[in-house]
């Protein structure tokens, strides 16, 4: 029961983009088209899941054992670069349309603060490894619907005459904004 309930506060409740609000660049940068989203949702979902095993991995087999724990940072950093690096290998090698779309926002996945901060508070929570992998999971489920949710309205906003002043940017924080409003409705569910 705890695992359903790591899952689901951490997609509708705890939505890192929505209710935390890490991980803002790559959902305002990428949300202008759904197919760039979506991979951008995959991306993350890899290296977040993939991340958080390591992370845990090391963080109780090195950084406990040897008291190593102020390290935490910037180890778990040095494991998220690692693991963008080989998604973005990967990723130019098997979609470059898809590479040549994400842009700089795929190597900027290193720096999201999902990808981090779902490392660090598997940790500070006390999640033993299934429960981490399972908040992982959550985390990256709930970055990809808010990143595919808000490029579907982004793009239907393009057929809709916007004044001139909200147009861009303006209208995407005020989307975001009544989306985390909207999301406030699951607060209640666990």
């Amino acid at each position: 029961m705890n695992v359903f309930t790591i899952l689901i506060s951490t997609i509708f409740v705890n939505n890192f983009v929505l209710a935390r609000f890490l991980g803002i660049c790559p959902f305002l940068g990428v949300s202008n088209k759904t197919e760039t989203a979506t991979g951008m949702s995959i991306a993350v979902t890899f290296v977040v899941t993939l991340s958080s095993i390591i992370t845990y991995g090391i963080q109780k087999a090195i950084l406990v054992k040897f008291g190593l724990e102020y390290l935490q940072t910037i180890v778990f950093i040095l494991v998220i670069a690692a693991l963008v690096q080989f998604v973005e290998m990967v990723m130019k090698k098997t979609s470059p349309t898809l590479y040549s779309a994400l842009g700089v926002y795929l190597p900027l996945i290193t720096t999201n603060c999902v990808v981090l901060g779902v490392a660090i508070l598997n940790i500070q929570e006390g999640y033993t490894l299934v429960e981490t992998i399972f908040n992982a999971i959550g985390a990256s489920i709930g970055f990809g619907i808010a990143l595919v949710l808000i490029s579907g309205i982004r793009e239907q906003l393009e057929f809709i005459d916007v004044p001139e002043a909200l147009q861009g940017f303006p209208i995407a924080l005020i989307t975001a904004g009544l989306m985390s409003i909207a999301f406030l409705g699951f607060n209640g569910l666990v």
